[in-house]
Order: structure tokens, then C-alpha cells, then sequence
């Protein structure tokens, strides 16, 4: 929560300084059609809109990377209170043979390092263009691109780290243990439907993608 209350407690100030900006007045340029005027401001900088998109990719990156050490945490079997190592479901007779979620942990890992490379802020690059007519630019464009780039990666971590941490409580239900608590109980159930438990190694991307699509499907409902 202190790290997720963050970002959540921002999203509302980053909303504001988006919707502003978007119904605020650029020139291309301005007509006053009742006092027949034309106006030229030149207010073309952007720069809420840079910030909003900086600071939003900063805040989803600590995200991934929060995820990506809970993967990291429950694939060891050093820190993972007697779950196999890389949550490996495989009978001991094949265990040396099969990898688990090993390569889903590297994969996530790498997707979180391009997450935390983008969190660079982009509008402290500005560049003079156009014979220094345009000497001070916001880069909003540039800082928007990452961090649609930034949200795709974290929600492929958190597709990888949600589907491990299903494996481990199957584990724990293989293992005997029954006294779930109710919410991730009904997530292991409904989870259950489309992902079937990871005992022999299998490739794991299409199931990757579907858990991307569920995640997508419900994701706008949270701040409707």
C-alpha cells in the first residue's frame, strides 16, 4: 500500500492537469468572432501535458518494480516459505528437467528494467528547432509515448507475477493446506478456468496474453 497509495493518490492531480490542458485555448490561431479579431498567442509548449506523462511513467514504473521483486521473492525458494524453487510443479522424478516459472521471472525482470529506463524524465531534453523559433519545447509527446510504453510493460509484469502467485497457491492446496483465505480463494477459482497449473514445463505466452487481456478488460472499470 505505500507504495501502490502513491500512485493512486496522484492519478486524481494527473487527471486534472490533463483535462485542463486538454480544454484549454492554442493558437492556430484565435478567433474573437464578436469583436473580429484574430489572435495569436503562440501557446503551443505543452508542458502540463510533459509533466502529467512524466510523473505518470515514474509512478508506473515503481509499480512494475514492486511487482517484480514480489516475483522475484516467490520464485526463490530461499524466501518463498517451502515452495518449490521457481514454483516448479513437477514430481521429483522430472524436477531437474523442468524450470517452472524461471524464464517468466527473467522476462518480467527485463520488462521492469525498460519500465524503470523510461522513468528518465523526457522534458528536460528539450531542443532549439526551427532557427531557435521554437528554443524551449516540452517533449510531451516523446514523455506520452513512454509511458504508454511503460503501462504496457507493467501490466505484462503484472500478468507474470499474478499467474505465479496462482501457481504458488495451488502449490499450497497440493500441499495440504486448505484455510485459504476467502479472496484468494475465489481468485485461485476464477483464475482456474484459464489457467491450468504449471507441472510440466510448457510455453507459458499465450497464457500470458490471455491473463494481459483479462487485465486489460476490467482495468478502466477501476476509475470510471
Amino acid at each position: 500500500p505505500h507504495v501502490l497509495g502513491v500512485m493512486a493518490d496522484s492519478l486524481g492531480l494527473l487527471r486534472q492537469f490533463i483535462e485542463t490542458e486538454l480544454n484549454s485555448a492554442n493558437d492556430n490561431p484565435l478567433i474573437d468572432a464578436e469583436a473580429e479579431r484574430v489572435l495569436h498567442g503562440g501557446h503551443f509548449y505543452g508542458g502540463h501535458i510533459a509533466f502529467a506523462m512524466d510523473s505518470l511513467k515514474n509512478l508506473v514504473g515503481n509499480v512494475a518494480d514492486l511487482l517484480d521483486r514480489q516475483l522475484a521473492l516467490l520464485v526463490d525458494s530461499r524466501y518463498n516459505h517451502g515452495l518449490p524453487s521457481n514454483l516448479s510443479g513437477a514430481p521429483a522424478v522430472t524436477a531437474m528437467i523442468n524450470h517452472g516459472f524461471k524464464a517468466v521471472q527473467i522476462g518480467a525482470s527485463a520488462w521492469t528494467a525498460e519500465a524503470l529506463k523510461n522513468t528518465m524524465p523526457a522534458s528536460v531534453f528539450s531542443r532549439s528547432t526551427e532557427c531557435h523559433n521554437q528554443d524551449k519545447v516540452s517533449m510531451g509527446t516523446i514523455a506520452a509515448r513512454d509511458a504508454l510504453r511503460s503501462l504496457e510493460l507493467t501490466e505484462q509484469v503484472a500478468a507474470a507475477t499474478l499467474l505465479a502467485a496462482n501457481q504458488g497457491v495451488w502449490l499450497r492446496l497440493r500441499d495440504g493446506k486448505s484455510d485459504l483465505p476467502a479472496p484468494v480463494a475465489a481468485m485461485h477459482e476464477q483464475l482456474a478456468t484459464d489457467f491450468a497449473p504449471v507441472i510440466e514445463d510448457r510455453a507459458l505466452e499465450g497464457e500470458l496474453r490471455l491473463c494481459l487481456e483479462r487485465i486489460r478488460s476490467q482495468h478502466w472499470r477501476l476509475y470510471a
